[in-house]
């Protein structure tokens, strides 16, 4: 590995490793995507994510408060009101979660109408 190149990819891959180990799952990514649009309620997140489950659900909040993503403001009242809202370093996946939207909008329309191809050699 003497040159810079041999030296970049690896240092990529492990930097993808970590990004993808924080949001890894069928539910963070959605529960991020949820809570971009501003300070939510426990069961407003499990309302936008269709068929989590309350246990799922607090498993992943709390992993995703952990990898600092998520933070979770406990308000002293009557009763107590828990709210969970994106960090700044959540907040920073906002532009990644639009170009999975992009990508995911425009794999869905090619993946239905072009037919699948093989390639035999």
């Amino acid at each position: 590995m003497n040159n810079l190149k041999d030296q970049a990819c690896p240092a990529k891959l492990r930097a993808i490793r970590d990004a993808l180990e924080a949001v890894s799952g069928k539910w963070k990514i959605p529960i991020v995507v949820s809570l971009s649009y501003g300070k939510k309620r426990f069961g407003e997140i499990r309302g936008d994510v269709d068929g989590i489950s309350p246990k799922m659900l607090s498993k992943e909040l709390k992993d995703l408060e952990e990898n600092r993503l998520v933070n979770r403001k406990v308000q002293d009242s009557m009763p107590v009101v828990i709210e969970y809202e994106l960090t700044e370093l959540g907040i920073s996946l906002q532009e990644l979660m639009e170009e999975l939207y992009k990508w995911g909008k425009q794999y869905r329309e090619n993946s239905m109408t072009k037919p699948l191809q093989t390639h035999i050699a």
